[in-house]
């Protein structure tokens, strides 16, 4: 395996974006087969009525803001392992141990990940309080619960399945992933339809089945690493009770900050649904269709931004500051031009899809998607901002660069996006098009910093 991987050539930008595109492809479709849990759940949500989308739409955001700390942490594990994995190439035997410590850094992810996931747990159980104490309506409130109790139990397979599969980006060969994730959606749809409808379970039984499928997509992926001749060299899980508290420091450097930027990404959009609530049910069910849709465009970049972290820690490990810069730069161009493509759409389409997401039976079908199409076009605004953002967060993460982002984040969607919306929203009388318009804003402005920063780091390398 060592010979493998020294003297190995240089990409020049062609070649770079092959290679960018051959490992973002499948982890592409790993995220796509993930959200499609998720849109999968509103589409049958959205057949039971406009008050059992809306509450999963309260749950679910609430449910993703809570996973963001363990997420983080996970993730951490990808540019390490990329790191590790990449100073194989230097020469002179200079990266030797490189296996251990990539074994080490998916472990302590693990273990990271893992701990935050209990004060999550601990919200969740008590989602409709909390909700409640938010502003909610307290019916809405009481259904998101039933999901949030019974979906929390899929995180830990969640997170771990995460933290593998940056070990497989590293390794270059992510493929296991995306087809763990397509079965697991295959196997959530009948697993979804059975548990909301003919068991009669409702939103419990989405929540329920939210957590089978995250379990299986773990258990699934441990198969086919101890399976494969090369990975389970690598004996993962090995003594994984043994916790090393200094590669748990080094995942804690890397993660927090990680972890604190999706929260406040991820945190601005579920302060967004908590504003739509206010507006009652009718708004937030339209803030579910277009956050969904946006969401689910949103996939490709973010897997360009996660491939772009490993090319850029495989050439940093290496030592090869020009190779990364590469990296970065072609992953931010494939990411901004695919999602220039979805503005495009979302523009054009907004009212198809808005009412896909709609049984036409509900008294209320027609108003929810007048509205959903007004929030999916300004999300079109917003969709090339978005793009860029994450893909260049992820090259930034090759560099192992993750508090100043965080700062970014922080400014970007909470000092100016937040704001910005809520008084478009109430002050100017933009109503709930005017907290999608803030968010705008905040994107755009996070985009902006990112770009600023990459060029500088990329450029002083």
């Amino acid at each position: 395996m060592q010979a493998t991987m020294n003297d190995a050539p240089r990409p020049g930008w062609a070649t770079e974006a092959r290679a960018t595109l051959s490992l973002s492809g499948p982890i592409v479709l790993t995220n796509l087969s993930q959200m499609a849990l998720a849109l999968t759940e509103a589409l049958l949500l959205g057949r039971l009525g406009t008050d059992a989308l809306a509450a999963g739409m309260l749950a679910t955001s609430l449910h993703f803001a809570l996973i963001a700390p363990g997420f983080g942490l996970a993730l951490a594990a990808a540019p390490l392992q990329a790191m590790a994995r990449g100073s194989a190439r230097l020469p002179g035997g200079a990266g030797r141990g490189w296996l251990h410590n990539m074994r080490r850094a998916t472990r302590a992810s693990l273990w990271a990940a893992g701990l935050a996931i209990l004060p999550a747990w601990v919200l969740l159980w008590n989602a409709a309080a909390l909700l409640r104490a938010l502003g909610q309506d307290p019916v809405l409130a009481a259904l998101a619960q039933d999901y949030t109790r019974a979906a929390m139990f899929g995180m830990p397979g969640f997170c771990a399945f995460i933290a593998l599969r940056g070990f497989l980006a590293a390794m270059e060969r992510p493929a296991a992933a995306m087809w763990v994730a397509i079965g697991a959606v295959a196997l959530n749809l009948p697993v979804a339809w059975l548990l909301i409808f003919p068991a009669g379970l409702g939103m419990l039984g989405a929540g329920l089945s939210i957590t089978i499928a995250e379990t299986a997509m773990l258990l699934a992926l441990l198969v086919l690493i101890r399976r494969d001749r090369v990975f389970r060299r690598f004996r993962l899980l090995g003594r994984v009770w043994r916790l090393n508290l200094d590669w748990l420091g080094r995942v804690a450097t890397v993660g927090l900050p990680i972890a604190g930027s999706m929260l406040l990404e991820i945190g601005i959009f579920s302060a967004a649904a908590l504003a739509m609530g206010w507006f009652g049910a009718v708004a937030a069910a339209a803030h579910a269709i277009a956050i969904q849709t946006a969401s689910t465009t949103f996939m490709v970049p973010m897997g360009i931004g996660q491939a772009a972290t490993a090319r850029v820690g495989l050439a940093v490990g290496a030592g090869r500051m020009a190779d990364a810069a590469r990296a970065g730069w072609v992953a931010i161009g494939l990411g901004a031009g695919f999602m220039a493509a979805m503005a495009a759409m979302l523009l054009l389409a907004a009212g198809f899809i808005a009412r896909g997401f709609l049984d036409p039976m509900d008294p209320r079908a027609a108003e929810v998607a007048a509205l959903g199409a007004t929030l999916l076009a300004v999300a079109g605004v917003f969709q090339l901002a978005d793009g860029v953002q994450v893909v260049a967060a992820g090259a930034l993460r090759g560099l192992a660069d993750t508090r100043v982002p965080m700062v970014f984040a922080a400014i970007g969607y909470w000092v100016l996006g937040l704001p910005a919306g809520l008084a478009l929203a109430f002050w100017a009388g933009l109503g709930p098009a005017g907290i999608w318009m803030g968010l705008a804003t905040g994107l755009a402005v996070v985009a902006v910093l990112m770009l600023v920063r990459w060029r500088r780091l990329s450029a002083a390398g």
